[in-house]
């Protein structure tokens, strides 16, 4: 197992993380007396942390997305926005994370006169601070809602705001009765804009649901996609052979954004010891870890690894590895990404590992 303070020390890429998802308890209920927000269960910052991940860990997506009316309930001011995106970042930058994107639905944030605009430049304001104290990358991606009809309006928001930090578009919500081709609108728009596209799919409903998001609606990365192990044969414990969607996603090497800790929460996997994560790491599939929701699952990225360390023969070269599979498949530019991975993750590893310092990546002239 590998001790949690390597992994802090460690430079990480987080691409699955849910800014409605991750406040600070104590901040919640700063925020909701400030707001005059009455809903929440406790005034206690340590009881009301208890009561978000109790309610998380149901087995069930629909009674672990009940939480976020809490979270969703303070975050309708432009301060109380940006207070909680520096804060987001802040709590990433001291574990270690390099490099984040963090999703959200401005459409949520808007219950108070908001408009969505002015949302999405107080998530950046968060962020701009937290980058110039903390040396963090953050980038925001824009999501709509399944059981909404405003995806497309959200899109474009997603688009207006590409050279203000928005890099994606997403969809999220319950999957079942909600499939995500009744917004193609929204993602063929994307895709005539040249805009990076991921879409939640695989974690309450199954292959089909991956195969939709993939097939019809474009996505270049999968949010979940745990449920992609029914389209393998398991023989022995081990994957005996994969299935048609399973082969072309390893093939075409689309980036499966897999969030353990919250895949139990939730009901979409059994255990972190029975997590599908193992096979699609022996299958050489683009794997990448994730948190989802830090709040709801009492989890950090490096309690990430250092749970997964537990179950799986999970080395530091392997977390070098899903990092470096994370920033390859990040929305930012290829340029960025060759700077982040070279400059940051690299001679961040190399250093824990006690080797020389390596230099700083520097794009050739001619490539």
């Amino acid at each position: 197992m590998i001790p949690l303070e390597t992994l802090r020390a460690a430079p990480k890429v987080l691409l699955h993380d849910h800014l409605d998802g991750g406040l600070r308890p104590a901040t919640v209920i700063e925020l909701a007396r400030e707001i005059g927000y009455s809903g929440l269960p406790t005034s206690d910052a340590a009881e009301l942390a208890r009561w978000f991940h109790a309610s998380a860990a149901s087995g069930s997506l629909a009674i672990y997305l009940r939480g976020f009316a809490h979270t969703i309930g303070v975050m309708q001011t432009p301060d109380a926005i940006e207070r909680i995106a520096f804060e987001s970042a802040e709590d990433l930058a001291r574990d270690g994370v390099v490099y984040a994107e963090s999703r959200y639905a401005p459409i949520f944030s808007t219950q108070r006169g908001l408009t969505l605009q002015q949302v999405v430049a107080a998530v950046g304001r968060g962020f701009a601070r937290a980058e110039a104290r903390f040396g963090i990358t953050m980038r925001q991606i824009v999501c709509a809602m399944r059981d909404r009809i405003d995806s497309l309006e959200m899109a474009k928001l997603a688009v207006a705001n590409r050279e203000q930090g928005v890099v994606g578009f997403d969809i999220a919500g319950e999957e079942l009765g909600y499939p995500a081709e009744k917004h193609l609108d929204a993602f063929q728009f994307c895709h005539r804009e040249n805009f990076s596209i991921t879409i939640h799919a695989g974690e309450a409903f199954g292959p089909p649901s991956i195969w939709q998001a993939i097939q019809i609606c474009g996505a270049h990365r999968i949010g979940h996609g745990v449920r992609l192990i029914e389209d393998m044969t398991i023989e022995g414990g081990t994957v005996a052979r994969l299935g048609p969607l399973a082969t072309y996603i390893r093939d075409k090497r689309i980036p499966l954004e897999l969030c353990p800790s919250s895949n139990v929460d939730t009901g979409a996997a059994p255990s972190l010891e029975a997590h599908p994560i193992r096979h699609f790491l022996a299958q050489r599939f683009r794997v990448t870890v994730n948190t989802d929701n830090r709040l709801m699952s009492d989890i950090t990225l490096s309690e990430e690894f250092r749970r997964l360390s537990e179950f799986l023969p999970v080395t530091l070269a392997d977390v070098e590895k899903l990092t470096i599979n994370a920033m390859k498949s990040a929305f930012v530019g290829y340029d960025e990404r060759l700077a982040v991975i070279y400059d940051r993750i690299k001679p961040g590893y190399a250093k824990l590992r006690g080797e020389p310092a390596l230099a700083g990546y520097r794009l050739p002239p001619s490539a």
